[in-house]
């Protein structure tokens, strides 16, 4: 029988170390990386806070630190303050001190590999203070925002809040402001919009939201859906909001709400329509509004109280301007002392006059399968009418 020899080949080593060397390599360019890019973050922080610093809100952490090794980077803000200077009329007018915000922490988180997407989170509760002196708390169970593209220009925006509730603090006791189990508000630029006009497209949702010493009808909880482009606006160059509203009014800006759903119990109202600015930086415009469940504006408008029971001359400006209230009591007492009891058939006569007058405000209509009246809502120079009735008047905003 013939021997086969057999050949022994010798095996070559290195290819086995070849992939651990380039997974170490690997390793150590890409912690290189991600300590370059958290050491840049502070000077990009630094940069947009001198931004900001100088268009009147000027934020600050008592420490800030950088984590999230090796995927994310988290910047943790603890101790987070913004004075806020000439963001309101009052405040760009009267020269008034500034507005101190002090929050919980705040923590910022970045992928390394979607740099532009920046998430944070927000801690409660939110104190806001003049002159050293806490006016309002404000609360939350969570609090997210995100933002897409920054540094540059911010391609979109949202921020989320769960269970926000604000206070107003008046010697040392919390009196409710607003409340409201979910708020979440959207913005981003439209698409096609010139990069020297953008134009805003915003959605605002509230839901259980009530608001107290505004009006009544906003007292009690209510949902709302808010659909609205902003046009006019110039840039995204940061400057303080009463010279951006004084711009967006030189600029023949306007709001254009293109949907809107409010309820309340069984109260549905739906509104359209554009709204700008005056030159005394009031709201002025028009929205087309369909109402169900009209019959419970009368007395949410304290129409009917007025009339029977008599009210401030305040509240009557509100509803009725020019009217005084001594001409109403000389008018009833007058009815009484020549019969008694006179007055108050007139009363009762007056308000069902008042509920004919305005259910006789635009025409009929059917929403979500009920009745409903169609009526313009009127903002003229910041007052808001209902028909020949105004019933609340809007701040300036510049």
């Amino acid at each position: 029988m013939t021997d086969i020899p057999i050949v022994l080949r010798k095996r070559r080593l290195w290819p086995v170390f070849v992939m651990p060397v380039l997974v170490v390599i690997a390793a150590a360019a890409w912690s290189a990386f991600w300590f370059y890019a958290a050491s840049q973050v502070d000077q990009t922080v630094d940069a947009w806070r001198a931004r900001e610093a100088a268009s009147g809100r000027v934020y600050d952490c008592a420490r800030r630190t950088v984590a999230g090794f090796p995927f994310r980077l988290e910047v943790h803000c603890e101790g987070a303050t913004v004075a806020l200077k000439s963001q309101t009329a009052d405040q760009a007018s009267a020269q008034t001190p500034p507005v101190t915000v002090s929050l919980g922490d705040i923590l910022v988180v970045a992928q390394i590999y979607t740099p532009k997407l920046l998430i944070a989170e927000f801690k409660a509760p939110a104190t806001l203070s003049q002159r050293g002196h806490p006016e309002m708390v404000v609360n939350w169970s969570t609090a997210r925002s995100s933002v897409v593209g920054l540094p540059g220009i911010p391609q979109r925006a949202d921020i989320v809040f769960d269970n926000p509730a604000i206070d107003r603090i008046a010697a040392s006791v919390q009196a409710p402001v607003a409340r409201a189990k979910h708020v979440e508000l959207h913005g981003r630029i439209a698409e096609g919009s010139a990069s020297d006009h953008p134009v805003i497209e915003t959605v605002l949702e509230l839901t259980g939201a009530t608001l107290q010493d505004i009006h009544p009808l906003l007292a009690e909880p209510f949902d709302a859906n808010v659909h609205a482009m902003v046009r006019g606006l110039k840039d995204f160059t940061p400057k303080p909001w009463p010279l951006r509203f004084r711009e967006l009014q030189a600029e023949g800006g306007r709001v254009e709400i293109t949907q809107s759903r409010i309820q309340q119990g069984d109260l549905i109202a739906i509104a359209a329509g554009s709204l700008g600015l005056t030159a005394s930086g009031h709201l002025d415009g028009e929205l087309q509004m369909t109402v169900a469940g009209f019959e419970k504006v009368i007395p949410a408008l304290g129409i009917d109280k007025m009339l029977e029971e008599g009210v401030p001359q305040g509240t009557l400006d509100k509803v009725a301007p020019g009217v005084k209230t001594q001409d109403l009591s000389k008018l009833f007492g007058a009815l009484d002392r020549a019969i008694p009891g006179l007055a108050k058939a007139v009363r009762q006569n007056a308000n069902v006059g008042i509920a004919a007058g305005l259910n006789a405000l635009g025409q009929e209509a059917t929403l979500e399968g009920k009745k409903a009246r169609a009526f313009p809502l009127k903002f003229v120079d910041g007052a808001i009418f209902v028909g020949p009735f105004k019933v609340a008047q809007t701040p300036p905003l510049f």
